[in-house]
């Protein structure tokens, strides 16, 4: 039945069938995930991050939201929640999302978090609770390392989506309709030289701090509220 249906010899048909069984990718819908609201998610996202002895993020629109804010993670699931439609249990989400953050202050853990310009300057919320999610930024240089890639800077390859790297066995990336979840050793070694590369030439350490309180200057200046 199975030779009929994709008209070839058997041989063929046992190959793709064994090819089909060693993909090394997970497409899941996220109105599957979240038809129960954000909270399960967030759950879910405890034990990943709690596991994972390293773990790399790069956002090209968001801050990561191991690095968020209450506030800041608040206006974005309430968003989410009415651009889905989705139960309303976004306070239960935002305490989700905290608790995934004491993975910060794990001795054990390697961090890295790279964000473009963008990331930073985009209003999922008030300017206030962008101002605030800043301050957090400068928080967080002491707990895990973060990496800027301001809009001047010449970039060797160019930004896309954004992606989670952990343990270098498992990479994690959202679209609009679904998460994936890539394995395979080469997807996986792919992500990984993008991110090193731009990581490479990312502001860090005093330079970031210097380009994020000059971001929440102007952010503070006349005529903002």
């Amino acid at each position: 039945m199975a030779t009929s249906a994709v008209g070839a010899p058997p041989e063929v048909v046992t190959d793709l069938l064994a090819e089909l069984r060693n993909v090394r990718f997970e497409y899941v819908a996220w109105s599957r995930q979240l038809r129960a609201g954000p909270t399960r998610r967030q759950r879910a996202s405890i034990g990943l991050e709690g596991a994972a002895a390293t773990i790399r993020a790069f956002e090209a629109d968001v801050v990561p939201g191991l690095l968020q804010t209450a506030d800041y993670a608040r206006h974005l699931l309430r968003r989410l929640v009415a651009f889905r439609g989705l139960p309303d249990d976004v306070e239960r989400g935002v305490r989700a999302r905290m608790v995934r953050q004491e993975v910060l202050y794990d001795p054990d853990k390697q961090l890295r978090f790279l964000l473009t310009e963008a990331a930073l300057r985009c209003q999922p919320c008030p300017r206030a609770a962008l101002r605030g999610q800043l301050d957090r930024l400068l928080a967080v240089f002491g707990l895990a390392t973060v990496g800027i890639l301001p809009f001047d800077l010449e970039l060797p390859v160019v930004p896309s989506h954004g992606f989670w790297i952990f343990d270098d066995r498992l990479v994690l990336v959202e679209t609009l309709s679904a998460e994936l979840s890539l394995r395979d050793t080469d997807d996986v070694d792919l992500y990984s030289r993008y991110f090193n590369v731009l990581w490479d030439i990312a502001l860090r350490d005093e330079t970031a701090r210097q380009f994020i309180v000059g971001l929440t200057q102007e952010l503070a200046g006349p005529g903002r509220r």
